[in-house]
């Protein structure tokens, strides 16, 4: 089947695991190619495993889905990642959508979500359950209150809006010049573009703004 769309499962419960492969592959166009028990075999499989989607366990041993995340991200591994996750807190969800991460599923609905979540992040779009959709609506909300206080963002290019995001993370220079392949220079050219553009006064005051307004880069 040609269009076979091919998964990698990591949680560290394998009842779990066995029930939500039996889910996933009721639908003949989805099958479970890999399982990991942890956060190291989740990224090793992601590594060394022809997959298309990984569904990731938020909390797992060794490495946690953020770390998980974090680290294909600096492997520059190209698989999108689901949360899948007890966790409704808002600031799991934002985390999870500034690392990006393509979906969050909650597991109470996981049953009937999974299939049209897989299938939707594979086809490049994004997937939130739908009991969560009052955070996308705050979220969206705060970033047009932050471009309309501030339109000088749009005036950022990709690369300045790309490394106040990081900054945003609480990454350094040199952790972003690392990551984005650049040399640490050209970060800090960028960093005074995004200081002299925003308006920013003080030596901490870009840190400041992007911590604060993290959630609406």
């Amino acid at each position: 089947m040609n269009n076979l769309i091919r998964i990698l499962i990591a949680d560290d419960h394998p009842v779990f695991r066995q029930g939500l492969r039996q889910i996933i592959e009721t639908d003949p166009q989805l099958k479970v190619s890999a399982e990991a028990a942890d956060g190291e075999q989740a990224l090793a499989r992601l590594q060394d495993t022809t997959v298309d989607v990984a569904m990731l366990d938020l909390t797992m041993p060794l490495k946690d889905g953020f770390a998980v995340a974090r680290e294909a991200r600096e492997l520059r591994l190209t698989v999108p990642l689901i949360f899948l996750t007890m966790h409704k807190d808002e600031h799991y969800l934002h985390a999870a959508l500034d690392l990006g991460v393509r979906g969050y599923v909650l597991k109470d609905s996981a049953i009937t979500e999974i299939a049209s979540c897989l299938k939707a992040v594979v086809a490049g779009q994004d997937y939130i359950s739908p009991a969560l959709s009052s955070y996308l609506i705050r979220r969206s909300n705060r970033a047009a209150s932050l471009a309309a206080a501030k339109p000088a963002l749009e005036q950022l290019t990709p690369a300045e809006r790309r490394v106040l995001k990081l900054i945003a993370e609480g990454q350094t220079s040199r952790t972003i010049a690392a990551e984005l392949g650049i040399g640490i220079r050209t970060v800090e050219h960028h960093r005074n573009n995004i200081t002299t553009k925003l308006e920013l006064h003080g030596s901490h005051a870009l840190i400041k703004f992007a911590l604060q307004h993290q959630a609406e880069l």
